[in-house]
């Protein structure tokens, strides 16, 4: 329970509490100035009860925290801050003031200031060790004269060790006298129960309030009025079990087994000497007596049973200390008879055989063979009884621990299954936890290409609420074509979810801001979630983070960025080894290279890719090295190959590409289709792209789509082709991918040249180089490069001089005639050489000045010495001369 309580009603009825709400009210005094006050009590006793009527009287704001379900780390403190923030935000900057150097206190005095505010903590001892050492730091940390403090009233279990607090004043409950629970029992029914039922039910409670309750509502209002008898046992097994059930199960396990032992071992005694006393004829009240405590047994005979049995007894000293079990005149007994009773009440029923145990007193054998019984059928049949209770949230917990090795190294659709039924276990047990699960699920259902396990992961958080249940909703709405419902949910997860400071909040943000094709907002917030991971040394987190962040990078256009990104990914997950992670970088790091036209680092990280991708099942990854691969393909004029390559990733299906990548391949498929004389695909493909460019989910999307128009229109009449690569130029302007452009701007002056409008093409060439080897893109530049040349045009400075200078005097002298235009047979002629010398020089010529064709020498080629008319320039003159007279005279 947690949340403001202020007094609108009288508080529980307390009974026989004078005392201790006498030291609740010195603790809440307007006069005081803060302070800590410890309750502490058996099962059932009353400590919720004392806290709820001090909420409940306090005058100002009263804060009631329950235990969290699970001690993980810091959950007691998470707790804590969820009931004292106003919002979700600050209850996470609080946490992690809480675990800085500042501390606890620092992190409760920023939410509440210098109010007087009541802080009730239930059930200290089931808190995770993290959260009890601060707020013991906490308390124990002086204030500042004058400034008000809170008041924190703290409950805990009578056998809890309470941390040393200056000061701090303890409450120890007790039980009832008589009065008190006649009038307790008396409050609880109406109409009030017959005499003897007060008289009775008050002996069997013997004071214990919880345990007065729970009987009275399980005798039902017959009995209570006197008109059907009492059972033998009003408070019986099952009464004690409600009672003292979630104490027990608190305990470690060897702990119970131990008591277990014990308990048995007094039931066999108690048995026997209550055997005796009836051959004696003495049938007193001591039958009654003997239901209600066990008598004692020998320590020896109860450590030689427990060992037999194969129960630790590491934890005997520790029960003693705690108080659960009392040591004298070498017998142990139970210092809560209840205690006892509950314990043999939860006890399994054994199947076993007497045991035989040589010299092992005849009590300690029954107690041996019962306290057996649950691990004999747990090496048969499965887990033991203590395991089976506690297996929804520790089954759940090991999946997840399984989903998330998985996700980082194995199969990932493996890992999607492990971390769906964490998902399912951890539900009602552990929310966060369980949240983190769904995502998780859905991310390795999204790296494997499956829409169907995506919405699986997206199905099972029918609890979900706020941003979570937008996130759910709006991703589900977008997988399912529902792109109206999917906006406005997704824009509510990235304006929330971005601006939180928690990395794993700013991931969900991220991705939703993708979905809806904003890639700057995903880059930005992905890049505010790497900072933050960073900030926390979220070690095993910071390979996800990267990523995401060189993913968005990469459709934001953000080359050099995403490579850079992706470089520091995989040193990130080398050392947590996270091979599916790094397989993404690599893939991201092959597209890249596509980008700056190096071949060799495209094989490379797409061979790395790939080798991890194909086993694993990263559908993703391997689409991204695929098409690395191919655009490379293209880049080199490879246009058949790279259409070959690209025709599964494009299309529909199990068998193709990733679902959210398909609709992103298609303009380069286009691209090399139409070069490869698959229009008819290409045609195809592009209408489908039309409806998805349509949709708005992808920036330059339509840029690109007018870019594949006037590729298919190339065939057709100029008018067409040219107005829609004039529309593209136009799109590209707002859409901030200025590869795309450049490309864009390549294939529009390309098609330029080879329609003979040189000068029309030069400025979109001249527009495309420079964007080109701005982006550090040098095979597209040189593509670019050479094109420009084709037309005549000045590429800049970009030739090296110095390479001319080493060219022999033969090999330039050729290559300012092959860059006049002649061939090499009227070379062959001019110089007294055969044509294949004149092309073994030439292929000279090309490596060193690193070009690829005679169309590239006229930018390159290095000035004639001579004056024009002398023997350079007439030679020149003569081989164009000649040229022209064989024209004429064939035609």
């Amino acid at each position: 329970m947690s949340g403001a309580t202020h007094v609108t009603a009288p508080g529980p009825r307390l009974y026989d509490r004078a005392a201790e709400l006498a030291a609740v009210a010195r603790l809440t005094a307007p006069a005081g100035d803060g302070g800590v006050l410890f309750v502490t009590g058996g099962p059932g006793e009353g400590r919720s009860v004392l806290l709820a009527r001090a909420a409940d009287d306090f005058p100002g704001p009263a804060h009631r925290v329950a235990a969290p379900g699970h001690r993980v780390p810091w959950s007691g403190a998470r707790a804590l801050f969820a009931a004292l923030a106003p919002g979700a935000p600050e209850a996470r900057r609080a946490l992690r003031t809480a675990r800085g150097e500042d501390g606890l206190a620092a992190a409760v005095s920023g939410l509440l200031g210098g109010l007087p505010v009541l802080v009730c903590l239930d059930d200290l001892h089931l808190w995770d060790a993290h959260s009890r050492a601060a707020l013991a730091a906490a308390w124990r940390r002086d204030r500042a004269p004058g400034r008000p403090g809170p008041r924190w009233l703290v409950s805990a279990a009578r056998h809890h060790r309470l941390p040393d607090v200056p000061g701090a004043e303890t409450v120890r409950l007790g039980r009832l006298g008589p009065e008190g629970a006649r009038a307790l029992l008396l409050n609880l029914c109406a109409p009030p129960p017959a005499p003897p039922v007060v008289r009775r039910l008050v002996e069997e409670a013997a004071g214990h309030p919880g345990v007065l309750v729970s009987a009275v509502r399980r005798l039902g209002t017959a009995r209570l009025a006197g008109g059907s008898p009492l059972p033998e046992q009003p408070v019986d097994g099952a009464v004690l079990t409600e009672v003292y059930g979630g104490f027990l199960k608190h305990l470690p396990a060897d702990a119970r087994r131990l008591l277990t032992v014990v308990a048995l071992a007094g039931r066999t005694e108690a048995n026997r000497t209550e055997a005796s006393r009836t051959e004696e004829g003495r049938t007193d009240a001591g039958g009654r007596e003997a239901a209600h405590r066990l008598p004692g047994v020998a320590v020896d005979a109860v450590l030689g049973g427990a060992r037999a049995a194969g129960v630790p007894v590491e934890p005997l000293d520790g029960l003693v200390a705690d108080g659960l079990l009392c040591r004298a005149d070498g017998l142990l007994r139970f210092e809560d008879p209840f205690l006892g009773r509950a314990v043999l009440a939860s006890a399994p029923a054994s199947r076993h055989h007497g045991v035989r145990r040589a010299g092992a007193p005849r009590p300690v054998r029954t107690a041996v063979a019962l306290a057996r019984g649950e691990r004999h059928r747990a090496d048969r049949l499965g887990p033991p009884a203590a395991v089976r209770a506690l297996a929804p949230a520790a089954r759940g917990r090991s999946h997840l621990v399984r989903g998330l090795a998985a996700l980082a190294g194995g199969p990932v659709m493996d890992a999607h299954e492990a971390l769906l039924r964490a998902a399912e276990l951890l539900r009602d047990r552990a929310p966060a936890e369980a949240s983190d699960a769904r995502f998780l699920a859905m991310e390795a259902a999204w790296a494997g290409g499956d829409v169907a396990a995506c919405l699986a992961a997206l199905d099972c958080g029918g609890d979900a609420g706020g941003t979570e249940r937008d996130f759910l909703d709006g991703l589900g709405a977008a997988l399912t074509v529902r792109l109206g419902e999917a906006r406005p949910a997704l824009a509510r997860v990235v304006a929330r979810d971005g601006a939180e400071d928690d990395p794993r909040l700013l991931l969900r943000a991220g991705s939703a801001a993708l979905v809806l094709g904003d890639t700057a907002a995903a880059a930005r917030i992905h890049a505010r979630a790497l900072a933050r991971a960073r900030a926390e040394h979220r070690t095993a987190l910071l390979p996800r983070v990267l990523e995401h962040l060189a993913y968005a990078e990469l459709r934001a256009g953000r080359y050099s960025r995403a490579a850079r990104t992706a470089r520091e990914g995989l040193r990130a997950a080398e050392p947590v080894e996270q091979p599916n992670t790094a397989a993404h970088q690599h893939a991201v790091l092959a597209l890249v290279a596509s980008v700056t036209g190096d071949g060799p680092a495209v094989a490379e990280h797409a061979g790395l890719a790939l080798g991890t991708a194909r086993p694993h099942g990263l559908v993703q990854a391997a689409t991204l090295a695929e098409w690395a691969l191919a655009r490379d393909e293209l880049g080199r004029g490879l246009a058949a190959q790279a259409a070959a390559r690209l025709v599964p990733l494009v299309r529909p299906g199990p068998r193709g590409g990733h679902f959210a990548l398909r609709m992103l391949v298609v303009p380069c498929f286009v691209e090399a289709a139409v070069a490869s004389g698959r229009t008819a695909e290409a045609r195809s493909a592009a209408g489908e792209y039309a409806v998805w460019a349509a949709q708005g989910l992808d920036g330059p999307a339509p840029a690109l789509l007018a870019r594949c128009r006037a590729l298919l229109a190339q065939g057709e009449e100029g008018e067409e082709a040219a107005y829609w690569f004039g529309e593209a130029v136009r799109r590209h302007e707002g859409c901030g991918n200025d590869f795309e452009r450049a490309r864009t701007l390549l294939a529009y002056g390309t098609w330029l040249r080879r329609r003979r409008r040189p000068g029309a093409a030069r400025e979109p060439l001249r527009d495309a180089l420079v964007t080109f080897e701005r982006a550090a893109a040098d095979g597209w530049a040189d593509h670019a490069r050479s094109e420009l040349r084709a037309t005549g045009g000045a590429v800049g400075g970009t030739a090296d001089r110095t390479a001319w200078g080493l060219l022999t005097p033969q090999q330039q002298r050729i290559a300012r005639f092959a860059a006049r235009g002649a061939t090499n047979r009227e070379i062959a002629d001019r110089l007294a050489l055969s044509p294949r010398t004149v092309d073994h020089h030439l292929r000279g010529v090309f490596a060193r000045l690193g070009i690829r064709s005679r169309v590239e020498l006229p930018g390159v080629a290095g000035p004639d010495p001579r004056a024009p008319g002398q023997d350079g320039g007439t030679e020149a003159k003569g081989l164009v001369s000649s040229r022209a007279r064989r024209s004429a005279g064939s035609s």
